[in-house]
């Protein structure tokens, strides 16, 4: 494809956006290499991402060029050949989320380096949407999250909690000093079971590094939060049966996880290169299919909005800290990490993801469950 006529397709894409190619506002695209438009065209969204990982364009304010894009569904106004340029990556035979692949995106995601974490998350290292709604800052957000979470499940003390993808022990750390539970985490990244035990130490609090098919015995409550989006689409229903055997009769299951509009089979292409590999962002539908005969649905509450002021904080600290980290990582790791963080805070903040949590019981809380906001 010739680039002019590329650039012409790429402005009749943008034409309703607000965004200008070359234009003056922070949103605006400014090109450096003008193989970016037949990339883009070419290879969609991966070949989107690439381009901005390569230097190939620059844009001061990626979040709200992302904000303008998302809506406009880019993908719909291309013709038929090029709409499939657009489609995410089938995957045709294979399982993605079979065992012998569970562990690669501890590998590929959690295993990057704890300094890069550390250096961007809140001090108890959380790394999912935090709740805004009485938090003036990033480190009050989520400890209010993990306080609601307790209070969802009523935890009491001496009560035996099941955190799976405990992460860096955020969560089990604090039920157990605020609420005097006992917890197990796991997690499939051997460097946040290595730090989540040092966080932990001292603590009723024991961190495991195994796959969730792995699991035995019967617990109080369980938590997941962030992870099943990594569980894949083809194991929704034996994750909800695991749960199911090892949640006690009388017990509560708490399931926070980032949420789709639409029902997908296959992750965007280049999150799933980049940052997420064998994932995929479940919907209502395909939940609610994994629970069905399962667990009753006592309480189901939507705190997506506050995953943009969330993922805002996290990219002012990394830009923050940036010096500290860039001898190890590099400037194209830099470039995808702002990618990463800013266009997922637009998709949140256009509403196109959401963040659920559902309360789940396996014979009904007697008299009813009262909801906690």
């Amino acid at each position: 494809m010739k680039g002019e006529r590329a650039r012409e397709l790429l402005l009749n894409i943008l034409s309703d956006t607000g965004i200008t190619l070359n234009g003056s506002n922070p949103w605006d695209i400014k090109v450096t290499d003008d193989r970016f438009y037949q990339r883009v065209l070419r290879h969609g969204s991966l070949g989107l991402g690439e381009s901005y990982m390569d230097g190939w364009w620059e844009c001061d304010r990626l979040d709200e060029f992302f904000s303008r894009l998302i809506p406009a569904r880019p993908e719909e106004r291309l013709g038929k050949d090029l709409r499939r340029l657009f489609s995410l990556i089938k995957s045709a035979g294979k399982d993605p989320g079979r065992i012998a692949r569970a562990f690669q995106i501890g590998e590929r995601h959690y295993d990057i380096g704890n300094d890069l974490y550390r250096a961007m998350l809140d001090r108890r290292m959380v790394y999912s949407c935090g709740y805004w709604n009485h938090a003036d800052d990033l480190n009050a957000a989520q400890e209010a999250k993990l306080d609601l979470i307790c209070r969802k499940l009523r935890i009491v003390p001496r009560q035996w909690v099941l955190d799976i993808g405990c992460g860096w022990g955020g969560f089990a750390r604090y039920a157990a000093e605020r609420y005097q539970a006992r917890v197990t985490g796991i997690t499939v990244s051997r460097e946040q079971a290595k730090l989540a035990a040092e966080i932990c130490g001292g603590l009723p609090i024991d961190i495991l590094l195994q796959d969730y098919r792995e699991l035995s015995g019967k617990f109080d409550h369980i938590v997941s939060v962030g992870m099943f989006e990594h569980v894949t689409r083809k194991h929704h229903r034996s994750f909800m049966k695991i749960a199911y055997r090892c949640l006690a009769d009388s017990g509560l299951f708490l399931l926070h996880t980032i949420g789709s509009n639409l029902t997908k089979t296959a992750n965007d292409p280049w999150i799933e290169k980049y940052i997420f590999p064998n994932s995929i962002i479940p919907s209502t539908r395909q939940i609610c299919a994994a629970l069905d005969g399962l667990f009753i649905v006592e309480d189901w509450q939507n705190i997506g909005a506050d995953y943009d002021r969330t993922l805002m904080s996290w990219h002012g600290n990394f830009e923050c800290n940036w010096p500290s980290l860039k001898d190890r990582y590099g400037e194209r790791f830099r470039r995808m990490w702002r990618y990463y963080l800013l266009s997922s805070a637009a998709a949140f903040r256009t509403r196109y993801m959401q963040v659920w949590q559902i309360v789940l019981s396996k014979n009904g809380v007697p008299g009813g469950y009262q909801s906690v906001r």
